[in-house]
């Protein structure tokens, strides 16, 4: 249970990190508009067009009477769009960090100096090309375990009492996982740690990722708030990976004053 309250902790201290810095809490709202704008641009198109995409892809339907014909194509266009909200909700994250790559490295970057002992941050040494690259091919194996996750629970959600009670708990809880690793992934590739590794060390603190995850997943299924809360969450899950590398990190008596001579509240 210290370890829930801890990773919540974490997500507290992320947004008032930013608050206390606001030029790069602007620049790190830029990446989650341009996929706000992406995403809700999709979701409508899907809303518009998705009953004539169920009907194009059901013709075995066409010569249903009615209404078997109209119930089976709206259900099936509502699961469609909410499929497509789901996978939003999931994939949200990873394409956020993938376009704003270079937004979210610097504002690590400084929180990570912010709360060093010796004001020094850890650099991958890679070219910007190749941090790319490595940052999309693992966003997209996250996202790919996290579909299947969503496909599966989806589906669960279908049986009586339980699809509408645990499934969506369990859901929050995954996405909260889901999220953290990727939130996490910005700190920890400049760290030079492999997927792998990062998962492995993520599982053997499940609590500390929960108490972070599941609150940030239940507010970004409000896609307005994950912009805002995007930048804090960034700087709070920097934080949390320097506990899960063992770094040493100042405290609140140690931290550099703020501009008014007030120290820096964690």
């Amino acid at each position: 249970m210290r370890d829930l309250g801890a990773g919540f902790r974490y997500l507290l201290r992320g947004q008032r990190w930013v608050a206390r810095h606001g030029k790069q809490y602007g620049f790190g709202l830029i990446p989650g508009l341009i996929t706000l704008v992406l995403y809700a641009a999709a979701l409508v198109a899907l809303a518009l067009w998705g009953e004539d995409f169920v009907g194009w892809s059901t013709p075995f339907a066409d010569d249903w009477s009615s209404p078997w014909q109209g119930l089976f194509r709206g259900f099936l266009t509502a699961v469609l769009f909410a499929l497509g909200l789901l996978l939003s909700v999931v994939t949200f994250t990873a394409v956020t960090l993938l376009i704003g790559q270079p937004f979210y490295e610097n504002l690590s970057e400084k929180v990570d100096r912010d709360v060093s002992p010796d004001g020094t941050a850890p650099e991958s040494g890679l070219p910007l090309w190749r941090e790319l690259w490595i940052s999309g091919r693992d966003s997209l194996r996250v996202v790919v375990r996290a579909a299947l996750w969503g496909v599966l629970l989806f589906a669960l959600g279908f049986i009586p009492v339980v699809g509408q009670t645990v499934v969506p708990v369990i859901g929050v809880a995954v996405t909260g996982f889901f999220l953290t690793e990727e939130l996490t992934a910005v700190a920890l590739q400049r760290r030079r740690v492999e997927l792998r590794d990062r998962l492995g060390m993520l599982r053997s603190r499940k609590t500390l990722v929960w108490g972070f995850g599941t609150p940030l997943a239940a507010a970004f299924l409000v896609p307005f708030v994950a912009v805002f809360l995007m930048p804090g969450a960034v700087a709070g899950a920097t934080l949390m990976a320097r506990e899960l590398m063992e770094e040493e990190t100042r405290t609140q008596e140690e931290a550099a004053p703020a501009p008014d001579g007030e120290h820096v509240r964690w």
